[in-house]
Formats: C-alpha cells, sequence, structure tokens
C-alpha cells in the first residue's frame, strides 16, 4: 500500500473572501512571470487570464470568447487560443483535459506535478500536490516496462457542497 500526503493549494476561500485580491495577485504574478521571462503580457493574455480567475470552475475556450466578446465584439477564436497556449506555457493556467477546459494555476507550489480534483456538480476545481505520485507512478509504469511520456491525474467525483445531504 502507498500513503501519500496531500498539498491542498486552494482549499481556502480567497483572503478574507476578496475574489478581487485573489484576481490581482494572479496578474501581478504573470507580470512578474513574463517580465523575468522576457514573454510579453498583451491585454488580451491578461485579459482571458483574467476571465480565467474569475471563474472557480473550469471554463471553456469559447465560454471565454463569449466573455471577450462582450467587451470586444470582434473578438475571435485564434485570439483566445494563442492566449491560452501562452499562458499555458507560462504556467499560469491549467488545462482540464477530461473536459476540453482550462482552470487558474494556484502557484503556490514549487513543483510542475499536480493533480486536479473536479466536482462533477458544481465543476468547481482544486489543485492538489501529492508529492510521491509522480514517481510512484513512474516506477510502477516502469515495473511495467512501459515509457511515460507524461501524466495528468484528474479526480472526479463530488465536493462538499454538491454531496447529498446525508439523513440518519
Amino acid at each position: 500500500m502507498i500513503i501519500f500526503s496531500v498539498y491542498l493549494s486552494m482549499s481556502t476561500p480567497c483572503i478574507n473572501n476578496n475574489h478581487q485580491h485573489c484576481i490581482e495577485s494572479a496578474l501581478q504574478r504573470a507580470e512578474k512571470v513574463c517580465r523575468e521571462s522576457g514573454a510579453r503580457f498583451t491585454a488580451a493574455r491578461r485579459r482571458v487570464l483574467e476571465l480565467i480567475w474569475q471563474n472557480h470552475h473550469v471554463v471553456s475556450a469559447y465560454d471565454l470568447l463569449a466573455q471577450l466578446q462582450k467587451d470586444d465584439p470582434s473578438a475571435k477564436p485564434p485570439t483566445v487560443y494563442r492566449a491560452l497556449d501562452f499562458l499555458l506555457e507560462q504556467g499560469l493556467i491549467h488545462r482540464v483535459s477530461s473536459m476540453n477546459a482550462f482552470t487558474r494555476c494556484d502557484c503556490r507550489h514549487e513543483s510542475s506535478d499536480f493533480q486536479l480534483m473536479i466536482c462533477s456538480g458544481c465543476k468547481r476545481v482544486q489543485e492538489i500536490h501529492i508529492p510521491d505520485l509522480p514517481e510512484s507512478l513512474k516506477q510502477y509504469a516502469q515495473s511495467q516496462n512501459f515509457k511515460t511520456s507524461g501524466a495528468i491525474v484528474e479526480i472526479h467525483g463530488l465536493c462538499q457542497h454538491c454531496q447529498p445531504v446525508q439523513t440518519d
């Protein structure tokens, strides 16, 4: 049996429930990451990241496009997809492969190894870090003579708010 410790990076609500503070912190971090890497943090990229952070749940590229078009009716899908690709490359968001959607990256972790817990009810996503899991998966794959090229762990279920109330 393998026992893992779990680091929940998004288990608490925004500081003092100030969601705007979380958004501003994410944008400031993005500016810093881009400045340090020499990448351009354009207005479109900034707006897409802001829209992702406004959601606690997964959001699709077309949902983002619809939100962008409220401000700029001329916004087109390539603008969104280019921004998403950039934000993924910079490690500022996560792709939720099973839902063909995206979610914010809390970025309070040192490692690029992460797992996602996704509520099937409200679609909220919680980023978690189980430090030993990536190495355990790699070792198991090697024991099966399987060469890995990456691993994405998405855990689907119901969060505490969406679980049916148990009555005795």
